[in-house]
């Protein structure tokens, strides 16, 4: 295991939800990264670092055949202004690289906002390491995380 999949495999067994670990190496495609983890594209999570300011992070959890609606997310969490940090910075403030980052296991904890059409389905979010995944049923997923859960997505275009 890599250090990163190490990290969020341990974190996602403390957490106490039931978890299927996917390996299924990389993938070119949220297509192909479904279809290898048995889910449905909309079941892809994907883990979004968003900066509030400086030092001040969260994480969103939005579905794979989604977008960040920034004016829903601006507004839920009552600022102006927020942005995605670069590659850099948060390998730097999660221990991630793109396209590994998760919750699960990040060097810090930060508040979680899940998009509402997480709960209610099984889902497969990141588990630290390219073409790792956890399997779970996003309501599990949100209490464990201790999410907020609102409508902050819209359709990809």
């Amino acid at each position: 295991m890599d250090d990163g999949e190490t990290r969020a495999v341990a974190a996602l067994e403390a957490s106490g939800i039931t978890f299927t670990l996917t390996r299924h190496g990389r993938v070119g495609s949220l297509a192909e990264a479904a279809a290898a983890r048995g889910v449905e594209p909309a079941g892809i999570v994907k883990t979004i670092v968003v900066r509030r300011g400086e030092g001040d992070f969260l994480f969103v959890l939005v579905p794979g055949d989604r977008t960040i609606a920034w004016p829903k997310l601006r507004t839920l969490l009552g600022v102006s202004r927020l942005s995605m940090p670069d590659a850099d910075v948060a390998l730097e403030v999660t221990g991630y690289v793109r396209g590994t980052i998760t919750p699960f296991g990040s060097l810090a904890e930060w508040p979680v906002v899940a998009d509402e059409r997480i709960v209610g389905r099984e889902v497969s979010i990141g588990a630290g390491a390219h073409g790792v995944a956890a399997t779970v049923v996003g309501d599990d997923l949100v209490v464990a995380l201790d999410a907020q859960v609102a409508d902050v997505t819209d359709p990809e275009a």
